[in-house]
């Protein structure tokens, strides 16, 4: 199985399969990645994510992910997966862990090839760099069916950084 690998950039130019947004439990859009995924694909992507069956709101608990087609992304794909929130969401390593999980999960279910994810939970949610890339590069060096093309795209030198000790481990 081919190693992760990083890249530097704008996830929202990437020709994969699917990227993955860090989205918020509604689904509506936000900042951040999200906000700039939800402005890159255009309005359909909003229009996608509200015929997500809610309950009180929420379309995607923590720890889970849904996808929607990309529209005007590149990618064909996006896959919604909403992290933990530092110090608000109990056991947010393992709910951290269900995010990318569950997002590979559907990518292969959905026959993917490649997929591209942000620092799922890094941004606003606060969780520590160090461990969520442990936690990211742990997950995504796993067998993920048809799934053999798996980069995280990051913006930060910070989180780039990170990331980068992580795959050195």
């Amino acid at each position: 199985m081919p190693e992760p690998t990083l890249e530097r950039g704008d996830i929202t130019t990437f020709d994969v399969d699917a990227i993955v947004n860090a989205a918020n439990p509604m689904m509506l859009g936000g900042g951040g990645v999200d906000g700039a995924i939800h402005a890159a694909a255009g309005p359909r992507l909003l229009e996608a994510c509200r015929q997500s069956p809610a309950v009180g709101g929420i379309r995607c608990p923590f720890g889970e992910a849904r996808i929607t087609p990309g529209f005007d992304l590149p990618a064909r794909w996006v896959i919604h997966a909403v992290g933990p929130i530092w110090g608000r969401t109990p056991e947010p390593e393992l709910v951290l862990t269900s995010a990318y999980e569950n997002s590979l999960a559907l990518a292969s279910t959905h026959g993917l090839a490649s997929v591209a994810f942000p620092a799922i939970s890094t941004g606003a949610y606060g969780f520590p760099l160090d461990a969520a890339a442990r936690i990211a590069v742990e997950v995504t060096r796993r067998r993920w069916g048809s799934v053999d093309d798996i980069r995280f795209v990051l913006a930060r030198a910070d989180v780039f950084e990170a990331f980068e000790r992580a795959l050195q481990r």
